[in-house]
């Protein structure tokens, strides 16, 4: 019998998996800024059991007044505790799948295991960019919502100056507005390296003179920045009836678990599909951990973890998210909302 390639022939998961996985965070703005950092603990916790991962903390030692010495031996100092705070990560479990057929047209004439591998990639990264967004969108709705004991004090990460109507000037974003946003961070503020803005506040800034671009460090496109931050466009901010989201980030805010499931790749042929024609289908299996440094995951882990939804247990959600760290400032991130015309 004549011998076919398929599918399954080229694609060799002990080589695609780590080049997928490489490819991914070549592709990443979030991981290429440095907001999005990959963390080994948490790909090695993904390789064991469990929905959810628990990682105690020492604080740091509380500012008390120092003690005044003295040669009273009726006279003893009060020591001060040390204290925990305990960050709790959740296991996303995702998969894709993408017919031959599909493929087809990029497989004519061109490298078979190449073409997926390009797909793949750009897909992965365009995924892990959208279940970030959801992530610190509930990271801020935890924000805005009534404080549980003295977990935040509500809406300290964001400066809102959206109003009821549009007024120029006022509600729209400014640089002004920028600096007052990364003023929750107090002497912290220089932390902000990075602007996650949508198209229409990226618009605005170009037409205040506020872009500048800068090569990157392969000199192959620019970058660009604004006062010095890295900026990241993306039309999956949050935006309602004029009013924008635009979210400022540190080195290292969020930490990035990357894991394979049982089996992570694999193939599956129908025969008949296409009128006799065939179809090859891939299915490719990921793990992730997407931790926002300082904060727990406080919900209850559906079984495959949350999805991007804002409803309950779910990324977007108030509910899933509670800050542990004691300082606002260790929390690098912060939000501006505006109004624009």
């Amino acid at each position: 019998a004549m011998a076919v390639t398929k599918l399954a022939d080229l694609v060799i998961p002990v080589q695609y998996l780590p080049y997928i996985q490489q490819e991914t965070e070549v592709k990443s703005r979030l991981v290429q800024s440095g907001v999005l950092v990959p963390d080994t603990a948490l790909d090695q916790a993904l390789a064991g059991g469990g929905k959810t991962f628990e990682s105690p903390s020492f604080r740091d030692l509380p500012d008390d007044a120092d003690n005044i010495s003295s040669d009273d031996d009726g006279t003893s100092a009060t020591p001060s505790k040390v204290t925990t705070s305990e960050e709790i990560q959740v296991r996303l479990s995702r998969n894709a799948v993408w017919s031959s057929m599909d493929l087809s047209s990029d497989i004519a004439g061109a490298d078979p295991l190449q073409s997926v591998i390009a797909r793949a990639s750009a897909y992965r990264a365009r995924r892990l960019q959208d279940a970030f967004i959801a992530t610190v969108k509930g990271v801020f709705a935890d924000n805005a919502a009534a404080p549980s004991g003295s977990e935040h004090v509500q809406n300290d990460m964001t400066v809102d100056i959206s109003g009821s109507s549009f007024t120029d000037g006022v509600t729209n974003f400014s640089a002004e507005a920028v600096i007052d946003a990364k003023l929750t961070m107090g002497d912290s503020m220089q932390d902000l390296g990075l602007i996650c803005v949508h198209s229409v506040i990226y618009g605005r800034m170009q037409k205040n003179n506020l872009i500048d671009m800068i090569p990157d460090s392969e000199g192959v496109y620019n970058i660009p920045t604004f006062n010095g931050m890295i900026v990241i466009v993306d039309d999956s901010m949050p935006v309602s009836t004029g009013v924008y989201n635009t979210w400022l980030f540190g080195r290292g805010a969020v930490r990035l678990g990357q894991g394979n499931a049982r089996v992570p790749m694999e193939t599956y042929r129908l025969p008949l599909a296409g009128n006799g024609g065939g179809q090859e289908s891939l299915i490719h299996r990921w793990e992730w951990i997407i931790h926002p440094v300082g904060c727990k995951y406080a919900g209850t882990a559906p079984t495959g973890g949350p999805t991007n939804a804002a409803t309950s247990n779910n990324l977007a959600a108030a509910g899933s998210w509670q800050r542990v760290f004691p300082e606002r400032k260790q929390i690098k991130i912060a939000r501006l909302i505006t109004r624009e015309a």
